[in-house]
């Protein structure tokens, strides 16, 4: 008599996916502290919630790795930047300490403030890319291959084959190298990097045929309705007069500010005349769908917290632009200032790592009997 089967468990941390709506707004959240200000302790705060929810989904997730080396080498350079400017830089009031004035370049004083733009211009770089490191765990890139517009299909299906290529490549790297190193193989100078280069190139080839095969297989490239010479010429115009409209426009608001509702109008028609024709350039490529996604309590969360972030983050920048402003260099004071109220914004995007962290622990929490 045989044992009866057993339903596999699904692990939730790998199985289940996530809406790519939801995380894109996350994703623009979070990437506007860095992209608005300089301020080290919003970027300090914001490094902190990256790395939770990279923490969060990287539990059980392959690609995580290599990610995660890329993070560390950021790091690492970032690493370099601060005394580079600081020894490059020497403007500043407190002085830390001074080196010969006969040293080129680097001699005069160090000073604190030089120390602290280095940080903040690290911390700024550092945090993009932990930020589209969490991106890209939360969101598969076929997922988000779905989500571009049919009129620039091509464009993105080479940004998802780019941003999937780093972090395959250095998990390609590491697994190389451990088997390398089981059977006996030590690094000790560039020459040696022959055993390591060689499976890594064959194995690059590979994946890269893989993948010309499985596009050829489902029809890349041959969904393209075509196109008369009469409509062709028409998408064209329309392209060009959104383009010349919105230009004019942007160019009346620039150096006509009399004639600022005059120039609106023609920025917002050359804006619709640009989606007219980029709609008409999309209805040329046909897709197939073969399910609906569905949103989920968790994603509906993650949209909630992405969206208010958001515009908590927008709000200040608008209208109270000297919250995000800092520059450690006089006239202004090197010690930056901080608002509860864009600290409880930052914060509020580290609510997805708790939700996938309180869901992997209810998993390993159900006995398996």
């Amino acid at each position: 008599m045989g044992l009866a089967a057993q339903p596999r468990a699904l692990n939730p941390m790998r199985d289940e996916t996530f809406h790519p709506v939801a995380w894109v707004a996350w994703l623009a959240a979070a990437a506007l502290p860095p992209l608005t200000t300089r301020n080290p302790l919003y970027l300090a705060l914001l490094l902190m919630v990256a790395g939770i929810n990279f923490m969060a989904l990287g539990q059980d997730n392959a690609t995580a790795r290599g990610w995660a080396t890329l993070v560390r080498f950021g790091a690492l350079l970032w690493l370099f930047t601060i005394p580079f400017t600081a020894l490059t830089n020497h403007h500043g009031d407190i002085v830390l300490f001074a080196l010969p004035e006969s040293w080129p370049i680097i001699g005069g004083p160090i000073t604190l403030e030089s120390l602290l733009f280095g940080l903040t211009g690290g911390l700024s770089i550092i945090g993009l890319l932990l930020i589209f490191a969490v991106f890209n765990l939360a969101v598969d890139q076929a997922r988000l291959l779905r989500m571009a517009p049919g009129f620039v299909y091509q464009a993105g299906v080479v940004t998802a084959i780019a941003v999937a290529f780093v972090p395959q490549m250095v998990g390609s790297w590491q697994d190389i190298r451990e088997a390398q190193q089981v059977r006996g193989h030590r690094f000790r100078g560039l020459r040696d990097l022959l055993p390591l280069i060689m499976p890594m190139l064959v194995t690059a080839l590979e994946r890269a045929m893989q993948l010309a095969e499985s596009m050829e297989a489902r029809g890349y490239g041959g969904t393209i309705a075509v196109v008369t010479p009469q409509r062709r010429t028409l998408i064209q115009g329309i392209l060009l007069g959104g383009l010349a409209l919105l230009v004019v426009g942007l160019g009346a608001i620039g150096f006509w500010p009399q004639e600022r509702a005059l120039g609106i109008t023609l920025s917002v028609s050359g804006v619709i005349l640009l989606g007219s024709s980029f709609w008409l350039q999309g209805q040329q490529v046909q897709r197939t769908t073969y399910r609906r996604w569905i949103w989920g309590r968790r994603d509906r969360i993650v949209l909630a917290v992405g969206v208010t972030a958001a515009v908590i983050w927008l709000a200040a920048w608008l209208f109270r632009g000297e919250w995000l402003f800092y520059y450690p260099y006089p006239p202004y004071s090197p010690w930056p200032t901080f608002q509860p109220v864009l600290g409880l914004a930052i914060l509020l995007l580290a609510v997805p790592a708790f939700q996938l962290l309180l869901r992997h622990q209810e998993y390993h929490s159900v006995d398996p009997s």
